[in-house]
């Protein structure tokens, strides 16, 4: 009898190793395809980063490149306007 009962307990045990095993299995593959998706996202972030970098250096150059081609301009380059009265009485 009690060997029966050993080997029940065995059996039970055994049972709820596999089942343990099993989840262990699925929690792994899960996580996997959630670090996966992390690592998606990361790499999203910094094409973004990088592409945004380089819109800003090609925004500062042309800003650079506009503010060198500009003439300068003098203050009173403004040419003096006659006022005209009106000869009405």
């Amino acid at each position: 009898m009690p060997e029966l009962i050993n080997s029940a307990n065995l059996l039970r045990s055994n049972e709820y190793l596999s089942k343990v095993s099993e989840k262990q299995s699925e929690l792994l593959s899960v996580y996997g395809q959630y670090s996966k998706a992390l690592e998606n996202m990361i790499e999203m972030v910094f094409d973004i980063q990088n592409d945004l970098k380089n819109i800003l250096r090609e925004q500062s150059n042309l800003i650079s490149n506009q503010k060198s081609r500009k003439p300068s301009i003098s203050k009173n380059k403004k040419k003096p306007t006659a006022k005209r009265k009106s000869s009405k009485k």
